[in-house]
């Protein structure tokens, strides 16, 4: 096809079997999308594709994602917010009628198959990546996780557990939880069973927390190693969760302990130490 279509953020080139996207990296532009660059989607990873109006005089045209074809998706499991879609395209709504002409040329290639896809068709983002959590500093090299402990921020349970290299091929998948949402986390999934805990006393998973963790570095981090995971060989599948007991008085003491210290010493601020302090107080 080789037409384009410029949006607010994006432009779509589409040819006869993928949609190039192209995100801009103006500064209203979402962080995703500037981390992302561009994005190559084979017309076999879409399912369908929606034209809707949208809000104060746009349209959004959007790709339907096939399910279990795009590392970045499986690995959101649906939490991105709609302005973070990286197959929402947002266009003034006076392009309506070029819309409309794009989304029929698209339908038009699409195959009927909407089953879920059995690999990984959209490429994920390249290693070697990186970002901070509020606990430790994650890396991935392509072929093993490892997980440095932040003393500021991790649990004794992960002190204690010293620093992880987990490769690939011993994990089972991913499991992503927003950095935007209360609960937010990466955890990586083992083939052998570890035990159940929370994500901030597992030594196979760092918490995120405010300014830590962003969605943009964490995201494509996950996405990365899920797709590595896959590619290692076929998924076993995670244990099945167990409630977890509530956690032990005597290491939220301790923390507190070592979160009045930091206090008292000058590295953390009179507001960060009622944040985290209230947070420890709370968990009991």
């Amino acid at each position: 096809m080789g037409d384009v279509l410029a949006g607010f953020h994006a432009a779509w080139e589409f040819e006869s079997d993928s949609v190039l996207i192209r995100f801009e990296r103006g500064i209203r532009t979402p962080k995703l999308f500037q981390a992302l660059g561009e994005r190559r989607i084979p017309l076999e990873a879409i399912t369908g594709v929606t034209l809707s109006p949208g809000k104060r005089g746009t349209i959004v045209l959007r790709a339907l994602p096939r399910p279990g074809a795009d590392p970045l998706m499986e690995a959101a499991a649906g939490q991105l917010k709609e302005t973070c879609d990286p197959y929402r395209l947002v266009l003034p709504a006076d392009r309506q009628p070029f819309a409309e002409t794009y989304a029929d040329k698209l339908r038009s290639l699409l195959t009927e198959d909407t089953a879920p896809a059995e690999r990984f068709l959209v490429p994920p983002p390249e290693a070697p990546l990186q970002f901070k959590a509020y606990d430790g500093k994650a890396s991935f090299n392509g072929k093993a996780v490892s997980f440095r402990w932040f003393w500021t921020g991790a649990s004794s349970a992960k002190w204690k557990a010293g620093d992880q290299i987990f490769p690939v091929t011993g994990l089972s998948g991913v499991e992503w939880r927003s950095p935007e949402a209360i609960e937010g986390h990466l955890r990586l999934l083992r083939r052998e069973p570890a035990g159940a805990a929370q994500p901030d006393q597992d030594p196979a998973a760092v918490v995120f927390g405010r300014g830590y963790g962003p969605v943009h570095e964490s995201l494509p981090f996950a996405a990365a190693v899920l797709a590595a995971v896959r590619c290692a060989g076929p998924a076993v599948p995670a244990p099945a969760a167990v409630p977890t007991a509530r956690r032990d008085p005597a290491d939220i003491a301790e923390r507190i302990r070592h979160l009045g210290e930091l206090h008292k010493a000058g590295l953390v601020t009179d507001e960060e130490f009622s944040t985290k302090k209230a947070e420890l107080l709370a968990e009991l």
